[in-house]
């Protein structure tokens, strides 16, 4: 692994998915949380604070991140299936990663959370119709961003952060 910050590659979309795509996308999106509670099992507490490369976020800072980010792509799925097109808020996930509830809230409730979520999201995501797939939202930085590419990222996103944690636990033969 030549860098710690993209231990499976740098996101890339090769275009619209076909539906046996989508569905790979949806499965990864759907064992993601079993997925991250493998990758921090029997960690210590220090273990869970240490930042998975220097100048990275912890372990506990890339848990509490899953659910904050996820949320906020859940919340874009459903504006683009609701509204034309919808201009969505980003957020500053760097400071979110900083603020007390990231430093105070034990591990578990994120991984409920992030539990509870995908089962919602994952429901969402295989009601779609062939048609939904094709609606967008606004990105005020990133212009129209259609769902099926929201569906590879988001994919991405989850494998990207466990292997955060497992690359770290192989580094330090934890």
């Amino acid at each position: 692994m030549s860098d710690p910050r993209y231990p499976i590659g740098k996101f890339a979309f090769s275009g619209p998915p076909d539906e046996k795509q989508r569905e790979k996308f949806i499965s990864e999106i759907e064992q993601t949380p079993a997925a991250l509670r493998a990758a921090i099992n029997g960690l210590s507490p220090q273990q869970i604070e240490t930042p998975y490369r220097d100048g990275g976020w912890t372990v506990r800072q890339v848990v509490h991140h899953l659910p904050d980010s996820h949320l906020n792509a859940y919340v874009r799925f459903k504006l683009a299936l609701t509204e034309d097109q919808p201009t969505i808020k980003p957020y500053m996930e760097d400071r979110w990663a900083e603020l007390p509830d990231t430093r105070a809230t034990p591990l578990e409730v994120s991984l409920a959370l992030l539990e509870s979520l995908h089962t919602r999201w994952v429901r969402l995501l295989r009601s779609l119709k062939p048609e939904d797939w094709k609606r967008s939202f606004r990105h005020p930085e990133l212009g129209v961003v259609p769902l099926e590419k929201n569906l590879a990222l988001y994919s991405w996103h989850g494998q990207h952060h466990v292997a955060h944690v497992t690359e770290l636990r192989k580094r330090m033969r934890w």
